[in-house]
């Protein structure tokens, strides 16, 4: 027992001191942690260049000329001298039909002009025997007004005649079905030994169809709102009139992935469809390697009104808040501005900004997900990236008409 209260003695002291250790741990201040380095993102200057806006509409190819080959008399038909699809020539003989009927017709024409001018000799002579009679005193009058008016009638019986055998011999001809228009043709509808109506009997048997293929047609139809902004931008002598100018415009079909065929505007319709609120406009191509084709499904660009300058940024810089396009600005303190903006067309590549961005503003394009309005970044200036579709880098220099110094 005496070695107990020194015992009880050291351990009060060892808590006692682990106490106002414990409280003097507690009074200390709380560390602060160190401050977040600022965000790095990516920023560019907008673009300044000079661009043309225009609008996009779906077309559908046809063919300049596109005919029904129908003979233009009857017979029975014993040729074919073409091959189907393949391409003819005005002119080029397609089908032959029996041309002995027609021959038969000529020949007979023929005789007749023969024997009226058989008569007309007689008459003549017969004339000319009353006229010396009548000069002389040994004839009447009536005799020799009588020979004139014989001779008359044989002189237009001869025209009559020759008129006939004119039409006998187009008869003839037309056995010989030609190609009216150069193009490529369809399969023969009729067969060998058939017999072929003559086109104004019901309409006639129908042979084969040719369409041509250079140039080519490209029919789209125009929405309402972009022909009243046109006529706008016309009257206000910032566009010019597709009926009075030669305005460009581009075609690319459903499988192409850019816009390589160029062509012109060349008919604008009187009015609009008020079935369907749009305005029928035609553009023509030229078509050598017959890339186009009537009937396909094309897309059309055709530029809307004369350039003008324009501030142009990458799509990717463009974000969303409640519905407004913003993109974020880093001022001079590099701190990030949400500026509201207004967009416009795309232009090989870059976006258009009509409105709520200055030049010179230095623009995020890489980072948008990691910043907010307010905070501090670290700007590093790149150049502005693009992010089009290949359908609108196909053709720069067709919209893009000058560049900025």
């Amino acid at each position: 027992m005496r070695y107990g209260l020194p015992l009880r003695i050291g351990i009060g002291s060892a808590l006692f001191l682990g106490l106002c250790r414990g409280v003097t741990s507690c009074s200390r201040a709380p560390s602060v942690a160190p401050a977040a380095p600022p965000i790095a993102v990516s920023v560019s200057p907008p673009v300044e260049r000079y661009v043309t806006d225009y609008a996009d509409f779906t077309a559908r190819t046809a063919a300049v000329d596109s005919v029904e080959v129908r003979s233009h008399v009857w017979g029975y038909l014993e040729r074919v001298n073409f091959k189907e699809g393949a391409l003819v020539r005005k002119g080029d003989v397609l089908f032959e039909l029996d041309p002995r009927p027609y021959q038969a017709m000529v020949n007979q024409a023929d005789a007749k002009v023969a024997q009226d001018e058989a008569q007309l000799k007689f008459d003549e002579a017969e004339y000319q025997r009353s006229l010396l009679a009548f000069e002389n005193g040994a004839g009447s009058k009536s005799e020799l007004d009588k020979s004139a008016a014989a001779r008359g009638v044989d002189q237009a019986n001869i025209a009559a005649d020759k008129a006939i055998v004119a039409s006998r011999r187009l008869d003839l001809d037309y056995t010989k079905v030609t190609a009216p228009v150069s193009g490529r043709v369809s399969r023969y509808a009729v067969t060998v030994g058939n017999l072929i109506q003559s086109g104004d009997q019901g309409g006639g048997t129908l042979l084969t169809t040719i369409v041509s293929v250079d140039p080519i047609y490209a029919y789209f139809d125009v929405d309402e709102r972009t022909v009243q902004r046109v006529r706008k931008l016309i009257r206000e002598g910032k566009a010019e009139s597709a009926r009075q100018s030669t305005v460009p415009v581009s075609l690319g079909l459903a499988t192409e992935e850019t816009l390589s065929q160029q062509g012109t505007i060349n008919f604008v319709d009187n009015q609009v469809n008020p079935k369907t609120g749009t305005l029928r406009v035609r553009a023509v191509f030229p078509n050598k390697d017959e890339a186009l084709s009537p009937g396909f499904f094309a897309r059309v660009r055709v530029p809307i009104g004369q350039a003008h300058p324009a501030l142009l940024i990458s799509d990717r810089a463009i974000d969303n808040d409640q519905g407004q396009k913003i993109v974020y600005v880093v001022d001079e303190k590099n701190e990030v501005v949400a500026r509201p903006i207004r967009v416009g067309a795309l232009h090989d590549g870059l976006r258009a900004i009509e409105d709520g961005l200055k030049p010179g503003e230095r623009v995020i394009v890489n980072g948008l997900q990691q910043v907010r309005p307010g905070i501090t970044v670290e700007p590093k200036v790149v150049d502005m990236p693009k992010s089009a579709p290949k359908s609108d880098a196909s053709n720069p220099k067709a919209f893009q008409i000058s560049k900025s110094q």
